[in-house]
């Protein structure tokens, strides 16, 4: 069986509020329920075909200079919607999206 590269299997972060949220919160201290949450949350576009241990080893992989470590993937599947554009109905692609928690004290983050 041909090992697929890490780059097929992540195609790109995905970066929304919702998702920047996930990754700020281990520094959200004002909240008591999410103060325990000390682990930082990334969110990815991958492959419709990839499963959670793929995913996991492609990403300590891809960022293998940091030496993280995943702890756990949840992925969503989401379904394609119905579009119109310039009066033509059209369809928007659906995506497998791939929450990534990893240990407490890792970061995939450049400080700057």
């Amino acid at each position: 069986m041909l090992k697929k590269s890490p780059f097929d299997i992540i195609l790109s972060k995905h970066i929304t509020e919702k998702s920047r949220v996930l990754e700020q919160l281990q520094f959200n201290t004002s909240n008591p329920c999410v103060k325990k949450c000390d682990a930082p949350k990334y969110v990815f576009i991958v492959d419709k075909r990839a499963n959670k241990q793929e995913i996991a080893e492609a990403i300590e992989e891809i960022y293998s200079d940091k030496k993280i470590k995943v702890v756990s993937v949840n992925t969503i599947n989401t379904k394609p919607k119905a579009k119109r554009m310039r009066g033509r109905p059209g369809v928007k692609p659906g995506f497998k999206k791939a929450i990534v928690t990893l240990e407490a004290g890792d970061s995939i983050e450049e400080k700057v």
